[in-house]
């Protein structure tokens, strides 16, 4: 089974450069000038799929891993029995290394191996190059990117989920409660202000679960778990909000930067034994 490897030393924090290994339309746009095309969402969650192709031959993407830790990927449709895309992410004094890997089964036969060596392993490694180098940039753009917060509220194992009213091109999704941090403000008390704002209810905010997601080029989201210490949450700014249990998380249309913080939503409303 042929496999490549390459390594990138980003000098970022770990966290950042997850966020823009999320950025699924920074890997379209690196990846498009070797004739490799990927059509995706804004970013990458588990179980999004990736449509691509190489010239004539297409395929599609099933993303099974998209966390701090890094993204894997498996083509689930396409012309090879086995395609694997690994990215795992390591923290190190220097930076983060980067450690991409592919993995893959050719087609049986002499054409099939002679084409791995001739096409295969040539273009596999210029796509992990283009990747690298999109991802170190991406990643220090991110290091000054303003943040938003948002809060997962957990009561008597329920989480709180509201139903987006406005703008247009985000109406009828679901989210959890939160906004921007203003200048000066830590990011805790953006999510006590916000969840005051917007639910008419105090909280105090804990750590940080899930990584720091892409949403606009200057902009991050970041999720904080939240304990509810004073009033009933209320719809203030959006048309509703609903309690939910951690059967209907994956049932709700959750708004795309939402979805990367399902795994670890699930994980708060069922901990690990």
């Amino acid at each position: 089974m042929p496999e490549l490897r390459a390594t990138t030393l980003v000098d970022a924090p770990l966290r950042t450069v997850a966020a823009a290994l999320l950025d699924a339309r920074l890997l379209a746009r690196s990846i498009r000038g070797l004739g490799v095309r990927i059509t995706a969402g804004p970013v990458l969650y588990v179980g999004a799929e990736l449509a691509g192709s190489v010239g004539p031959v297409a395929g599609t993407l099933l993303v099974t891993r998209a966390d701090t830790t890094g993204v894997s990927a498996e083509l689930v449709g396409g012309p090879l029995p086995r395609f694997v895309l690994i990215t795992d992410l390591l923290h190190t004094g220097g930076g983060t290394m980067v450690v991409d890997s592919v993995e893959w089964t050719s087609p049986g036969g002499p054409f099939g191996r002679l084409a791995d060596v001739i096409v295969g392993r040539g273009l596999a490694l210029k796509v992990l190059q283009a990747r690298a180098e999109a991802v170190s940039a991406r990643s220090r753009e991110l290091v000054g990117a303003k943040v938003v917060v948002a809060a997962a509220i957990v009561r008597d194992g329920l989480l709180l989920a509201q139903r987006r009213g406005h703008p247009e091109r985000l109406a009828g999704g679901w989210e959890l409660p939160g906004g921007r941090v203003e200048p000066g403000e830590d990011d805790r008390a953006a999510v006590a202000r916000e969840c005051v704002e917007e639910l008419g209810a105090e909280v105090v905010a804990g750590e940080q679960i899930g990584p720091d997601i892409p949403l606009r080029a200057d902009h991050l989201l970041r999720v904080y778990r939240a304990e509810l210490v004073a009033g009933e949450p209320r719809a203030l700014d959006h048309p509703e909000v609903r309690w939910i249990g951690s059967d209907e998380l994956d049932n709700l249309n959750w708004l795309a930067a939402d979805r990367v913080v399902l795994p670890a939503l699930h994980d708060l409303l069922d901990p690990p034994a």
